[in-house]
């Protein structure tokens, strides 16, 4: 992952999931052309995702929740990345880590409460 991520994104560490989206969006629209469609299922390609799954545990271990919690945290934060969402600026952050809540909500890959000083918080 670390080779990976330093060829793709310049960044010379390891990274727990990376995204490979194959549409561009154009004002958060998928510009879809002819050949990205498949002509037998009318499905298009969003594109690969590559999920850690050493870092995967290691995270899971380290937030005190599942494994299959963090790898279903690494998939949907991957396929927003390919869906077009973004966390480069604290609005579009806000945005997309609302949305993973949500599906891990809906999925009930819910983070479990953490004790510490202040009280109980969501990690």
């Amino acid at each position: 992952m670390a080779q990976m991520n330093m060829e793709y994104r310049n960044i010379q560490a390891p990274t727990d999931v990376l995204s490979f989206p194959l549409l561009d969006f154009i004002d958060g629209v998928p510009d879809i052309q002819p050949g990205d469609m498949d002509p037998h299922t009318n499905r298009v390609a969003l594109g690969d995702i590559i999920i850690s799954v050493e870092k995967a545990q290691e995270q899971a271990n380290s937030y005190g929740h599942s494994f299959e919690r963090e790898i279903a945290f690494l998939s949907v934060h991957g396929m927003l990345h390919l869906l077009g969402y973004d966390h480069e600026q604290p609005d579009e952050e806000r945005d997309m880590f609302r949305r993973q809540e949500e599906v891990l909500k809906e999925l009930q890959l819910t983070r479990l409460p953490v004790f510490g000083e202040g009280g109980i918080n969501e990690e």
